[in-house]
C-alpha cells in the first residue's frame, strides 16, 4: 500500500491529504504562485479549500510569515476565485 503525503493547513492546523489541500509557493525569484500540480519547485506552504481557512490566514498574516514575503491581494482574490467556484483539481 502506498503511503499518501499529508500535509497541514496553514489556516485550520489540521493535517490531511496533500492533494486535498491548496499549495502556494515562493520560487527562488521570490515570486508567489498558487501551484495546482503540486510540483512547482520552491518553499510550499499548504491551505485547505475553505474560505474560513482562507480568512484565518489572511486575518492571522501566517502565510506572510511562513513564506517570508509579502503576499499580493491578487493572489489572495485569487485564492477566493478557487475556492469559491471549485476550479482546484487536486
Amino acid at each position: 500500500m502506498k503511503n499518501i503525503p499529508q500535509r497541514t493547513c496553514m489556516g485550520c492546523n489540521t493535517k490531511k491529504d496533500k492533494k486535498d489541500l491548496i499549495r502556494i509557493v515562493k520560487n527562488n525569484k521570490n515570486e508567489i504562485t498558487i501551484d495546482k500540480t503540486g510540483k512547482q519547485e520552491g518553499r510550499g506552504a499548504y491551505i485547505c479549500n475553505s474560505v474560513q481557512c482562507l480568512e484565518k490566514v489572511i486575518k492571522s498574516k501566517r502565510l506572510e510569515r511562513s513564506l517570508d514575503i509579502k503576499i499580493s491581494e491578487e493572489i489572495y482574490s485569487n485564492l477566493k476565485k478557487i475556492i469559491d467556484g471549485g476550479e482546484f483539481i487536486g
